[in-house]
């Protein structure tokens, strides 16, 4: 089947980067993270895809479906894809929920093959509410599609909010079935779509939030994470060529030396590189994380031009798609395929799904300088364009109300251009501020309170998922937690420098505990009466950006009640902290 989305819009590579300078040379690194895995000897038939077009959607193959996992037999019992394509959940919202759990068929569409529209259904703790994920390449949203999802959660009192998660997108909660249909009319009238967001599918590409207005970005990222979106959905029209993947799937494009994008945590990461005067891309593949294992993302051995973004990214998700495994889900994401045929086998796949049958090995000149000391991007910094400047805010844990959302769509449109762009961080930019209004815009009360582009040095770097508030399958409370936490620990110790701590209910790891520098995971511990209660394993020593590694397990089981001490004991002996009584004293 082929996309509706052409293959060959052309790119034109940033200015700055063609011809680098002998002295912008000695900025060039490899984004080399590990070493890639040895080739593998793989039987001709393990080659065979597993899945074939019948009906215009891709289907597993009969021959393949012995111990697949039941995700994999509710999407062979009905194609989700037809919930929106053949708008199925017109009749679906119709029905009452009674209805729709005394039958199989309607109970799995909404608690499995919704999600193929972005609807998570709050079975465990909000029975018969959903949570709907959007679409939002690069992060960047308008004030008017900010007020449309403040005006849908406005209506749902104390349940309706929304998130801003750590793939630059919006979360938004207490959606109901009946109100689903308008919504999705509501959602593409103001240009976005939720469509192929969760389950199976590729989520939301990544960019650089500060792209197009950062006076020291490699490429600006929006044009490729945009018509990635696009080709992966169809222009919003929905894109089966990918919606039936082994396992749900990454992908960003960097364009900034800072990295925060996160490549080495995603599925497939595009590293900026020149090569014989061209300007293209070096590849990343395989990051993840799971519950029973996280790794990092390492090197395809390959370069393609900025022409071939779409036609690689649709090679190797071709490969994926075909090859991948479908039994047990966690070993179903995509680097349990690459360590099966290695590095170089799956690089042949992928070579061989190219329009071309061809693709280039990778270049020695990456254009992310290694070096490079990661900017805050809080508070005022002026724009490449003159007289203009963006503003970053702390949204504390990424949770916002309706009526914060239409305050921040007001000062997008007064003080600005209309535009918000969301961060991985759980944080919001206002970009395109004359630089003559800063200070009226710093004036503003919003700003005085808890959207603050100021926040403490420990507010600046906390990262919560959602928790047990609303997430089934969290075992622990988390973002108020997480505020509660480190406020108490700021008022035991000062910190010279930024240390981001993050937050995850549990081992599915959405807060990305992993590549924090404090990282805390939901479990069960035991109290001190012996009854289980709410506990996190912690870890420590995690990184971001060319140095970027894993952390490692400090301590496990802690009860939540003990963290406080055990947090800031860890600040002291790691990351140089002063006991505020300590402090006072000096001074």
């Amino acid at each position: 089947m082929t996309s509706s989305t052409s293959l060959s819009l052309r790119f034109s590579p940033p200015p700055h980067t063609l011809l680098p300078s002998k002295s912008r040379r000695s900025l060039i690194v490899a984004a080399q993270t590990a070493p890639p895995a040895e080739s593998t000897t793989v039987e001709a038939d393990r080659l065979e895809p597993r899945v074939e077009l019948r009906d215009g959607f891709f289907i597993l193959k009969e021959k393949f479906r012995k111990g697949i996992n039941p995700q994999e037999k509710v999407k062979i019992e009905s194609e989700p894809m037809k919930l929106f394509m053949e708008n199925g959940i017109e009749e679906l919202a119709k029905k009452s929920m009674e209805e729709i759990d005394s039958e199989k068929l309607t109970k799995d569409d909404i608690d499995v093959r919704l999600k193929w529209l972005g609807l998570f259904h709050r079975r465990k703790h909000q029975y018969g509410k959903f949570m709907m994920r959007l679409k939002l390449p690069n992060g960047v949203t308008t004030s008017a599609q900010t007020r449309y999802l403040a005006s849908v959660i406005r209506k749902y009192g104390e349940d309706g909010c929304a998130d801003v998660t750590t793939r630059q997108n919006w979360q938004i909660r207490g959606v109901v079935l009946p109100d689903v249909p308008e919504i999705l009319k509501g959602l593409a009238s103001v240009g976005l779509t939720s469509l192929q967001s969760g389950m199976d599918n590729v989520r939301n590409p990544v960019g650089n939030p500060i792209a197009g207005i950062d006076p020291d970005e490699i490429v600006d990222t929006r044009p490729y994470a945009n018509l990635l979106s696009h080709f992966i959905t169809a222009n919003s029209r929905g894109n089966p060529d990918f919606s039936n993947l082994p396992r749900k799937w990454n992908v960003c494009v960097v364009g900034s030396h800072d990295l925060y994008e996160h490549p080495h945590i995603n599925d497939l990461a595009y590293m900026p590189a020149n090569k014989d005067g061209r300007f293209g891309f070096n590849l990343l593949v395989g990051g993840f994380f799971s519950a029973k294992r996280c790794e990092e993302a390492i090197p395809l051995d390959a370069w393609v031009p900025a022409d071939d973004v779409l036609p690689l990214c649709k090679a190797v998700l071709e490969a994926f798609r075909d090859l991948g495994t479908r039994g047990n889900r966690q070993k179903t994401r995509m680097m349990w395929l690459i360590d099966e045929l290695g590095i170089e086998g799956f690089r042949a796949e992928v070579e061989k799904r190219m329009p071309s049958g061809k693709l280039e090995r990778e270049s020695s000149e990456d254009l992310v300088n290694k070096k490079w000391e990661r900017r805050d991007y809080f508070g005022v910094h002026p724009q490449k364009q003159e007289g203009l400047s963006y503003i970053g805010l702390h949204v504390p844990v990424g949770r916002l109300q309706a009526d914060d959302m239409d305050e921040l769509a007001r000062l997008a449109d007064t003080y600005g251009s209309g535009e918000l762009r969301l961060t991985v961080e759980q944080n919001i930019i206002i970009p395109n501020v004359e630089t003559l209004k800063t200070q009226a815009l710093l004036q503003e009360p919003f700003l005085k309170n808890r959207f603050s582009p100021e926040p403490s040095i420990l507010m600046k770097g906390l990262v919560a998922c959602t928790g047990s508030q609303f997430c089934g399958q969290a075992i622990i409370e988390t973002k108020l937690r997480a505020l509660k936490v480190t406020e108490e620990v700021e008022r035991l110790v000062a910190v010279p420098k930024p240390v981001r701590m993050h937050w995850t209910g549990c081992p599915n790891t959405c807060g990305q505990v992993q590549v924090a520098d404090i990282g805390f995971m939901g479990c069960l511990t035991r109290g001190e009466n012996g009854k289980p209660v709410e506990g996190a394993d912690v870890y420590v020593g995690g990184r971001v950006g060319s140095d970027s590694h894993i952390g490692e397990i400090y301590k496990k089981g802690v009860r939540v009640t003990d963290l406080v001490p055990l947090v800031a004991e860890i600040l002291v002996k790691e990351f140089g902290a002063v006991p505020r009584v300590r402090e006072e004293n000096e001074d």
